[in-house]
Formats: C-alpha cells, structure tokens, sequence
C-alpha cells in the first residue's frame, strides 16, 4: 500500500455514493478505512490569507493526520500536524519543521505564540488569568519567508498510537527523532518538496530534537540535507546539567542566569548598566575563580574561600551568610525563593522575571513556577479553539499540551557501554553534522532570565572540539523560556531568524 493516499481520490474511488462536499475546505469525515478498523487519516484543508512580515501572502491550511506505518503497510501511529504553504506551488520556497519539547510537549507554544499566522495575547510577565484570550494575527509570522509545518509528536497535540501498538515504543531521543524524520520524508514526498531549502526547528527539549533529528536525517544514505537548525532556548548537553552530587558544572552554568536575574531584580551588588554586562561579568567569573574554587572542593583555601563567597553574592544578589551555609553551591529551586524572599514573594523557572506567592513564604523552595501557570492556560485555549474553529480539525480527541508521555528512553544511538548510559549529549550529533554539511548553519536564540535551559549551558556545549563556531550565530533576548510572550522579543526573534533563513 502507497505510504500516502490522496483523502479525495479514495473516497471517489471506494465511496462512489457519497456526498462529495461543495466546499472542498472541508474536512472529509466520510473517508473510508485504510484498513479494516482503522479510519482514514483525519485532516481538514483552509484557505486564508495574512499579512507577514509587511507581506500580504495567501495560503492553505491543511491539519490532521499523517500516518507512520510498518513495511506492510499497516498504521502503527498518527502524527498531527499543521502545514501553512504559500499558494502558487513555487517548489524552491523554503520549508520550515518546527516543534516544541517536554518531552511531552505539544507545538502550540511556538505555534499559537511566535510563528504560526494567529497568536494569543498575553499580559507580559503577569497571571493570564481567565478567559477570554484574544486571538490576533500575527504580523510576526514567518510566512513571508517559508512555509511553515508544526508537529505534534506521538503523545502530545492529538498524535496517539493506533490499535495495540505501544506509544512508549516512540517515547525515547532516539526513536522519537526517528518517528519525527519519518514524517518528514512523508511530507516531502507527498507535498513534492524534496528540492526545497529545509529548515528544522523546537524549542526547549526540541532542541534536543532538532540535534537527534538531524543525526536521523543526514546520518544515513538516504539523506535529507538540511539548510538550518533552529535552536531555541537550548539543552543539548544533560550530563553537564546533572543536578546530582559530585557534578559541579550545574553551579558554572548556572551562574550567569543567576546574576542577570539578581541584575534584572535590582538585587546585584554594584550592577553594571546592562544586562549584557552583567551576564560577562559572570561568565568571568564562572570559568575562572568559581569553576577553580568548586573544583579544589575541600582543599579550598579560607583565603580563597572568602573571596568567591564575596563575588558570589554579589553576582547572584544573596547573602554572604546564605551563600556560606549553600558551601558555595546555590541550586535553582533555592535561588528561585531566596532571591525575594525579603519582598514575600518567589520567582519562576522558564522565566525569572516572574514572580508567585507562594503558601509558605518561610519555605525551601517555591510551590510551583509561577512562568508556567501565567500561560498554560491561555496557550491551550487558544490552540484548541483554533484548530476546530478556523482550521475546521473535527475530533473527539483532547488536545494534550504538555505531560502527555513518560518513562522517557535517553540512551543515545550509536552510545554504548557504561560512559554512554550516564552521560547524555546530543552535541556530538551536531559538531558531525556541521563537519559533513558545509552548506549547515545553526540559529541559538536564547533568554537571558532562563533557567530551564540556561544561556551559558548553550554556550557551553556549543563551543566544544569539533564545532565551526563561524557557522553558529546566538541571539539574546530580555525574556526567558518563552521569549516570544514579550512583544518586543517576539518581534526581534521573528527578525532575527527571518533573516537567518533569509541568508544564502
């Protein structure tokens, strides 16, 4: 059976009675089974038009599914996902795949927030409180430059398994980039797009994604060269980021987070005049006289002792005394309390400039991340409100957004024995592929108030033996996480990476 099976040609040639639908916009919920119990991919086609970028573009909406099959054909899952493809078939236009992380997260953050043609407005760095939300167009669309396919992988968004096969089986770095190339070369088949400039792209965990993806896509003989990578909000290196003890890279590349928080706070000793500064003046102090400090452990001099103490709390806005019983070593989850703990109040983890109350102000840590629960609810609304209202996507499938998998597999392909089990880096799968596809460049966009995936972390695992550092540009913004919820953010990112893929 063909991989892909035109929904129209189908139902012409197995349901010649049915109602054909005046309005080929229209879902077709009459299509026939692909296979004895198992309907026909569900999808929904629109038309719109937009003005991005200062560009009026007129284009179509296709939403649904895309199924991935065995060699014999049979559906084992359903992957949802949203195409946006400028009308006028030019096949040379670029093509952009972009996702979200979690892992377990659906694409509706960098689909109904930063790229896609309709976005939620959100207060910045505040509750979103209750509906409703408004649903604007966004002008910061990349549609102007690229056609656009968000996916949702298998247990987030509405992709599921199909019939017994086990969605865990996709639930793992590895098969998930498999799953996710898949789709990719589905796509490009049935859309004709194999000539077209590709770029891939995910935020959070989906950088990790991208790195895995592109190990998938260009690591084997059926290749799919890729232009360029999109990493936002980057963690490529999870050994380096071991919150465990004996590992003190954590406190390194935490550090500068900490100090542009303390900076954006009004909590850092003798505060530089920006934010940039801020942030060098701690990388300075990160890999030099604090890297040296944690690595001599108890051997550390009182002498010395005394003076990192001192510039680590001025850096970071806390106590000589807090940083003193902390042995120098300050976690996220107590700086996230510590900080404004004299205001009554703690911050956020996706982006510090956040601020919640928490039930007990006396506490070690914050109930919760106040960055999180200011936008869940509003992003979810959105994204299931125009799915089935404006794309036309009928089901009685729930909408997952995030938390929609576990027991995630993070041993790596291609990693063996006892070294390759406890430290996990995708890194290397991107220093190899910059080394074999010299037409490869990389966007690193990253937050300055982020702690789920620090700056510095980025930074760290992207200068490494083996990386053309030519080839990777970073971009910085006055956000965290999520930097797009800050419009000025947002319409620098879309700038930035317009003309990136813009670039030849």
């Amino acid at each position: 059976m063909r991989l892909t099976i035109s929904l129209a040609a189908l139902a012409l040639a197995i349901m010649p009675m049915a109602v054909q639908a005046q309005d080929g916009d229209k879902k077709k919920n009459e299509a026939p089974a692909v296979e004895a119990g198992v309907p026909a991919p569900n999808v929904s086609v629109t038309h719109h038009k937009g003005v991005f970028g200062g560009k009026a573009i007129s284009y179509t909406a296709t939403t649904g599914e895309t199924y991935l099959k065995d060699k014999d054909g049979k559906p084992l899952a359903a992957i949802y996902a949203t195409s946006y493809v400028k009308d006028g078939g030019d096949k040379k236009r670029p093509i952009t795949f972009l996702y979200n992380g979690g892992p377990g997260s659906g694409s509706l953050w960098l689909h109904m927030g930063a790229f896609g043609p309709k976005r939620v407005v959100l207060p910045d760095a505040q509750d979103d409180g209750a509906p409703p939300y408004p649903l604007v167009d966004n002008a910061e669309s990349l549609l102007d430059v690229t056609d656009l396919v968000f996916i949702d992988p298998v247990g987030t968004g509405f992709s599921h398994a199909i019939g017994k096969k086990d969605p865990k089986d996709y639930w793992g770095v590895s098969a998930d980039a498999k799953s996710i190339a898949e789709y990719i070369r589905l796509w490009l088949n049935e859309n004709g797009r194999w000539s077209s400039p590709k770029f891939i792209g995910g935020e959070s965990y989906g950088t990790t994604r991208s790195v895995a993806l592109i190990n998938e896509l260009e690591g084997s003989y059926n290749d799919v060269a890729v232009n360029g990578i999109i990493l936002i909000s980057s963690i490529l290196d999870f050994g380096a980021s071991a919150e465990v003890q004996g590992n003190e890279m954590p406190y390194i590349l935490n550090l500068p987070s900490m100090a542009t928080t303390a900076w954006y706070h009004k909590k850092m000793g003798n505060p530089p005049a920006t934010v940039a500064e801020a942030a060098q003046q701690a990388r300075a102090f990160a890999i030099g006289p604090y890297a040296a400090a944690l690595l001599k452990g108890n051997q550390l001099s009182d002498q010395e002792r005394a003076s990192v103490r001192a510039e680590l709390a001025r850096l970071t806005g806390l106590s000589e005394q807090f940083v003193d019983h902390a042995e120098l070593r300050i976690s996220p989850g107590r700086f996230y309390k510590e900080l404004l703990r004299d205001r009554g109040v703690s911050i956020g983890r996706l982006d510090t400039r956040y601020t919640g109350n928490d039930y007990d102000a006396a506490g070690e840590e914050p109930d919760n991340d106040p960055s999180f629960y200011a936008i869940d609810g509003a992003y979810t609304a959105a994204m299931n409100s125009y799915a089935r209202d404006e794309l036309k996507y009928k089901t009685d499938r729930s909408y997952v957004t995030i938390g929609g998998v576990s027991g995630w597999d993070w041993k790596l392909q291609g990693q063996r024995g006892r070294d390759g089990e406890v430290y996990a880096s995708v890194a290397p799968y991107l220093s190899k592929a910059l080394r074999e596809n010299s037409g490869l460049k990389v966007f690193v966009g990253q937050g300055w108030y982020d702690f789920a995936t620090p700056f510095f972390g980025a930074e760290y695992a992207m200068s490494r033996t083996g990386f053309d550092p030519a080839r990777i540009q970073y971009h910085y913004y006055d956000a965290g996480h999520m930097m797009y919820v800050r419009p000025d953010d947002l319409r620098k990112l879309s700038a930035d990476i317009r003309a990136f893929i813009s670039q030849r």
